[in-house]
């Protein structure tokens, strides 16, 4: 039985070192962050349920050179070695569904914006909201209207060489800031301003954590460029912050409720805290 139990510790060992060597060998980020979302999860409770029915062996060798016939200890013994063996693999389970998704989602945000080299050598740079919708067709941008699916253009400003990659949208659940899970998702967006010729459009989109049910909201600019406007336009920045993505406000009421906001700039946040109202819901 110690046999079983090295052997089957081995293709749990086996399955982790196969999958992180198979990760290795996709030269493509893209591809990376494909396999990682795909596999990861399902590969690794491979592992543990292997680590369980070793364990499961291990504990049931207990008292066995005192066993000499079948009775209430050889019960108790096998009673023993299935609960403890269940038990490692249920809360290796428990563990990688809700706290591995938070390490999951870095691990997954690092491959996907690492930058890309074009065919030509040269650094792509990753468009904004904004910027991307004059590379996509109409089909990709209802895909994103609809919560379905993200498109990450990038683009070689030296020789227009274009890269549109498609990842899992906004259906997938967020990071709730308030409970820390991964229950935050999409309830609906509105537009608050049409773009015209005197400026962008504002797209607000509304989330609400299915698990401690806080809410907060996203601004996002609806673009009216054409395709090379971006190229001859400033990019915006704060003087002493490069590094910063959004500015996110947390609003906390009297009556202990909690709202977070996030925006692309400071004007956005600016805007809205002149026209916010908290006896609206």
């Amino acid at each position: 039985m110690i046999i079983g139990a090295i052997a089957v510790a081995a293709i749990g060992i086996l399955i982790y070192v196969m999958h992180n060597l198979r990760i290795s060998t996709i030269r493509e980020y893209k591809g990376k962050y494909d396999y990682i979302n795909g596999h990861e999860i399902k590969n690794y409770k491979k592992v543990f349920l292997c680590f369980g029915i070793a364990a499961m062996l291990i504990i049931n060798l207990y008292g066995m050179g005192k066993l000499f016939s079948i009775g209430v200890w050889f019960f108790v013994r096998l009673f023993i070695s299935v609960a403890g063996g269940t038990l490692i693999a249920y809360v290796a389970f428990l563990i990688l569904d809700y706290y591995y998704p938070t390490i999951l989602n870095r691990k997954l945000r690092k491959w996907r914006f690492m930058p890309r080299k074009g065919s030509t050598g040269n650094t792509l740079r990753l468009l904004s909201e904004e910027e991307e919708d004059v590379h996509l067709e109409e089909g990709m941008k209802a895909e994103e209207s609809a919560f379905s699916i993200d498109y990450d253009v990038w683009i070689d400003e030296r020789s227009g060489e274009v890269k549109i990659e498609k990842y899992p949208g906004h259906l997938q659940a967020l990071r709730c800031n308030s409970c820390g899970f991964y229950t935050m998702k999409v309830v609906r967006e509105e537009i608050t301003k049409e773009p015209g010729p005197d400026g962008p459009g504002e797209l607000i989109k509304h989330y609400q954590c299915y698990y401690c049910k806080s809410v907060r909201a996203t601004a996002f600019n609806i673009s009216t460029r054409e395709a090379d406007d971006y190229k001859n336009s400033p990019r915006m920045a704060f003087r002493r912050s490069k590094n910063v993505e959004m500015i996110r406000l947390e609003i906390q009421t009297n009556t202990g409720g909690k709202k977070f906001f996030e925006f692309q700039s400071v004007g956005q946040a600016q805007k809205f805290l002149e026209e916010y109202d908290s006896e609206k819901p």
